[in-house]
C-alpha cells in the first residue's frame, strides 16, 4: 500500500513562494499513480490552494495522517513528527552548527531524512536542484545592482531599467525585458565604462543560468589570458559586454612552485593548493560567483586582497553577484545573506564596514540566499519536473525495514541521511557535529 504524502506550508520566510511539486505534477501523480496527497494550506504558495484540490489534492492544516512529508526548506523541530519520512533541504551535511540540533531531533524521533541536495547519479552530479533558477535570478540582481551603482556615479547605462528578479511577473516577463535592453548596448556604453567585463567564477549548473541571463545583451566571451591585451587596446569595444568564464586553474596554483595543477587533487586535497584569483581582479567590472566551496578550499577573494585592489586602482570592480552566499566564505567579506527587497550592501575595503544599498566608497556585494524564490513558478515547475519521477517508488517502498533492505533506486537511497533514528553509512561522520548530551 502506498504511502500518504503530505506537502508542508513553507514559513521560513516571507519570500519562499516555492513549492516541491506543481499541481499538474500531483494530479499526474493521483490520476496515474493512485497516490494521495495532503497539503498544508499558504496563503504566499505560488500555486493556490484550490489549483492543488481541483487534481484531487486534500487540504488541511493536520499533516499527521501523512507518512512522509515534502518542504522545500527546512522544517522547524516542533513540528517534526515521529518516525515519518521528510524531504526537503536539510542544510546538514556540512556539519551547519544552526541545524544540528534539528538533525538529533530527526534521530531522537526515529525519523527518516532524504536531502534533495544528494540526490545524485553515479557520476556524482545532482539531479534534484534549483541551481540553474538561482543563477538566473542572481544574474537579475547582479545586472540592478551594477545600475543602481552606475547611476550612484553619475553614468546613464542601459542597466538601470533592470528591476529586481521577484519585480517580474515570471522569468520570461524578465527576459523579454533585458533583450530589450541589450539592444541599447549596441548603441555604445559610456567610453568610461569600456570594456565592461563581467567574470564568471564556476561553470556549473548556477553559472550557466546566471550566463543564460548574460546572454541578453550583446556579448563577447573572452578567456582569462585575454583580459589584459583588452584593456591595453587604446579604443575597446563599447557595443558589447564581455564575460569571462573561471574554472578552477585559473582561481588556484599548487603552494609547490614545481607541481602542476590537477584538478583531482585538488578536489581532495585542496589544501596544497593557494588562491591567484586577485591578478583578474583589475579587469572584472562584476564577478558573479558560483563556486561550491568550503573552509578547506582557498578564498576567492579576500578582505586584504580587496583592499590591495582599492588602493591601487584603477578602480573597476563595481559588483559582486555572491550567489554562492557563504557568510565568512569564497568572498570573505560576504558578512550577511540579504532579503530580495534589500539585496546589497556596499563592502569600504579601506575602512572594512558595511553600508546597506550601492551608494559609498568600496564594493556593491548581492548576497540573496534563497534567490530561486524570487522566480518562484519557474523555480517550482523545473523541481518538481525533476522530483516527480522519484515519488511513485518512494511512496511504495517499505520505510520500515533496515537501511541495508531499503527497496530504493541508488540515487534515492545515496541521499537517506537518518533512517530509524540513525545517521546512515555515508553520514555518520555527522556525529562529530551533532550536539553533546
Amino acid at each position: 500500500m502506498a504511502a500518504r504524502i503530505g506537502i508542508r506550508r513553507e514559513d521560513k520566510s516571507r519570500w519562499e513562494r516555492r513549492v516541491p511539486l506543481t499541481p499538474k505534477d500531483v494530479g499526474r501523480l493521483i490520476r496515474e499513480e493512485g497516490l494521495a496527497f495532503l497539503l498544508q494550506p499558504s496563503s504566499i504558495r505560488t500555486y493556490k490552494d484550490t489549483d492543488y484540490a481541483a487534481v484531487g489534492a486534500e487540504i488541511d492544516e493536520d499533516l499527521s495522517e501523512a507518512d512522509i512529508v515534502l518542504a522545500v526548506k527546512e522544517i522547524p523541530l516542533d513540528l517534526l513528527l515521529p518516525g515519518r519520512a521528510y524531504v526537503y533541504f536539510s542544510h546538514v551535511i556540512k556539519g551547519q552548527p544552526y541545524n544540528m540540533a534539528m538533525l538529533q531531533r530527526l534521530l531522537d524521533l526515529k525519523c527518516t531524512l532524504i536531502d534533495y541536495e544528494r540526490i545524485m547519479d553515479e557520476k556524482g552530479r545532482r539531479l534534484v536542484f534549483f541551481g540553474r533558477q538561482a543563477g538566473q535570478a542572481g544574474m537579475i540582481e547582479s545586472l540592478h545592482a551594477l545600475g543602481r551603482r552606475l547611476a550612484w556615479e553619475g553614468y546613464v547605462s542601459p542597466f538601470s531599467g533592470v528591476k529586481p528578479a521577484y519585480a517580474y511577473s515570471d522569468l520570461g516577463e524578465a527576459m523579454r525585458q533585458l533583450r530589450e535592453l541589450g539592444l541599447t548596448v549596441r548603441s555604445g556604453l559610456d567610453p568610461d565604462l569600456a570594456p565592461l567585463v563581467v567574470g564568471f567564477a564556476g561553470y556549473g549548473n548556477v553559472s550557466q543560468g546566471a550566463q543564460e541571463i548574460l546572454g541578453l545583451f550583446p556579448v563577447e566571451e573572452i578567456a582569462p589570458e585575454a583580459l589584459a591585451p583588452l584593456f591595453a587596446r587604446s579604443n575597446p569595444p563599447r557595443d558589447r559586454l564581455f564575460k569571462v568564464v573561471f574554472r578552477e586553474e585559473h582561481l588556484v596554483v599548487p603552494r609547490d612552485a614545481g607541481a602542476e595543477f590537477d584538478l583531482q587533487e585538488y578536489y581532495e586535497e585542496p589544501e596544497r593548493y593557494r588562491g591567484v584569483f586577485t591578478q583578474y581582479l583589475p579587469y572584472l567590472t562584476v564577478l558573479v560567483n558560483c563556486i561550491y566551496w568550503t573552509e578547506r578550499y582557498p578564498r576567492l577573494v579576500t578582505r586584504e586582497e580587496a583592499r590591495r585592489l582599492w588602493n591601487a586602482g584603477p578602480r573597476t570592480l563595481r559588483v559582486i553577484g555572491d550567489i554562492s552566499c557563504d557568510i565568512d566564505g569564497s568572498i570573505e567579506f560576504t558578512y550577511k545573506a540579504t532579503e530580495p527587497d534589500s539585496a546589497s550592501f556596499v563592502y569600504d575595503p579601506i575602512a572594512g564596514g558595511w553600508k546597506d544599498g550601492v551608494a559609498g566608497r568600496g564594493i556593491v556585494v548581492v548576497a540573496v540566499d534563497n534567490l530561486p524564490c524570487e522566480i518562484p513558478r519557474d523555480s517550482s515547475q523545473h523541481f518538481s519536473g525533476s522530483l516527480v519521477d522519484f515519488i511513485p517508488v518512494l511512496a511504495r517502498a517499505d520505510l520500515g525495514r533496515p537501511f541495508k533492505e531499503l527497496s530504493l533506486p541508488l540515487e534515492l537511497k545515496k541521499a537517506v541521511i537518518t533512517h530509524q533514528g540513525r545517521l546512515t553509512p555515508d553520514y555518520r561522520y555527522l556525529e562529530d557535529f551533532l550536539p553533546e548530551d
